[in-house]
């Protein structure tokens, strides 16, 4: 069964740093395409960061840029999501996929669990 399992979130305070990790099972994630997204409390899940499959070129959302840098391990058959300086408009629960949308997660695909990533003021 392939999936893909969120984990690294905790408590934080304001402009501390957190990994995390999205660990495959089932596929490999070599030259996949993979995304990290997040839903704040009461808000809808957004893009935050993606990175190609081809070419490793990387997308961030606007409010994550020069903070979070997405990364893979193919020996561990892990992305990564470094989170630097942050905020707690970072608050949320944290979510991967095999790909950079949200629309299309959500008609083709599933979520996982997610890890909860809480930034203290």
């Amino acid at each position: 069964q392939s999936q893909l399992v969120e984990s690294g979130g905790g408590l934080v305070n304001t402009g501390g740093s957190l990994r995390l990790a999205c660990a495959a099972s089932g596929f490999s994630l070599y030259h996949r395409t993979i995304g990290w997204f997040r839903q704040p409390p009461g808000q809808d899940r957004e893009e935050v960061a993606c990175l190609g499959g081809n070419d490793d070129s990387t997308i961030y959302a606007d409010s994550v840029k020069g903070r979070f840098t997405i990364s893979r391990d193919d020996a561990k058959n892990t992305i990564y999501l470094q989170m630097n300086s942050l905020k707690p408009e970072d608050t949320g629960v944290y979510y991967c996929a095999a790909h950079c949308s949200v629309a299309y997660v959500n008609a083709f695909a599933s979520w996982g669990q997610g890890t909860q990533v809480t930034v203290s003021s």
